[in-house]
């Protein structure tokens, strides 16, 4: 399984009468797949697998295994428990290419306790293992000769890394990796520097909403495009900014059911939806992204074309591909 490029935690769309609409879904995963991404996350912090029933895991991870077949793309399936055998069962049976495994959140173990657990975990894995650092989720910070531990760990072939601003520890941890692990960026706002500097590509949300120029921002690094990487990484930020400004996914969703994407912006409880405000500034920054260059004659060509604006009352610049 090839960890590159940009992949896509999907939002679990929900109908008019609270149930989880598998065709939108379906759709969904089309559309960014057609878009360019490497491939799909299912049961991602994004998808409110929290509020989802055991019924309602298993047919989204169905759902996005199909479409993944049909577009021969890998799909990684997050796990994980702060119950390190509760972890240990629940790989047993992904039905993905790859477990994507959350530190042990709210017990804070301690990076010798995090080891142990991955350890076993990786081991009972008939699958590829991606962990997933978030500690601003877990309460688990974990420094640079700990994270060289993880990436050492047999069977954990990747890290989504998601522990905030670039540092000089991040810089240290990219030019220190063992060959054929990758880093994939999990904070959507400061993905491009971290493609700078050595990042196999990112799972990231706000890849919903404008997936072909993640695709190029992600291209431009690796082809050494800087002037297009910059450009694009800057407004890009702007977006993912706009898109988070509250709990994750109600903004991202709120601009899906305004393109007419998905049938509504629900979330379930204990998340709210998205406010009005924020929606108008998540849909003036998608705006603006739309006049930047993405540098590339190989990608389909942009139109532009009005959607209603999400009960805003404007109309709202969408793009779509000619």
């Amino acid at each position: 399984m090839e960890l590159e490029g940009i992949f896509v935690p999907l939002v679990t769309p929900f109908a008019a009468d609270g149930s989880v609409d598998l065709a939108a879904l379906d759709g969904l995963a089309r559309r960014v797949l057609d878009e360019g991404a490497a491939g799909l996350v299912a049961l991602g912090t994004t998808g409110e697998p929290a509020t989802l029933t055991g019924a309602e895991r298993a047919a989204v991870v169905a759902t996005c295994r199909e479409v993944s077949a049909v577009y021969g793309t890998p799909l990684l399936v997050g796990v994980g428990d702060s119950s390190t055998a509760a972890t240990v069962e629940a790989v047993r049976h992904v039905r993905g290419d790859a477990a994507m495994v959350v530190v042990p959140p709210y017990t804070r173990p301690g990076a010798a306790g995090v080891l142990a657990h991955l350890r076993a975990v990786a081991a009972a894995s008939p699958l590829p293992v991606v962990v997933y650092h978030v500690p601003y989720r877990t309460g688990q910070p974990l420094d640079v000769d700990t994270l060289l531990a993880v990436a050492a760990i047999p069977g954990v072939a990747g890290m989504k890394l998601s522990d905030g601003p670039v540092s000089g520890d991040t810089v240290t941890l990219l030019g220190a990796l063992p060959a054929g692990f990758a880093v994939l960026g999990g904070d959507d706002t400061v993905v491009g520097p971290l493609l700078a500097i050595g990042a196999a590509g990112g799972i990231l949300a706000s890849a919903h909403v404008a997936t072909d120029r993640f695709v190029a921002l992600a291209r431009a690094w690796r082809e050494g495009d800087v002037a297009t990487a910059r450009r694009l990484g800057s407004a890009l930020a702007a977006l993912s900014a706009a898109l988070f400004a509250e709990p994750n996914p109600a903004v991202i969703k709120a601009v899906l059911h305004a393109a007419g994407r998905i049938p509504t912006p629900d979330v379930r409880l204990p998340l709210l939806p998205a406010s009005r405000a924020a929606l108008t500034n998540a849909e003036a920054a998608f705006a603006a992204l739309q006049h930047i260059p993405d540098g590339s004659t190989s990608l389909p060509r942009w139109h532009v074309r009005g959607i209603p604006g999400g009960g805003t009352g404007r109309t709202v610049d969408v793009v779509t591909k000619r």
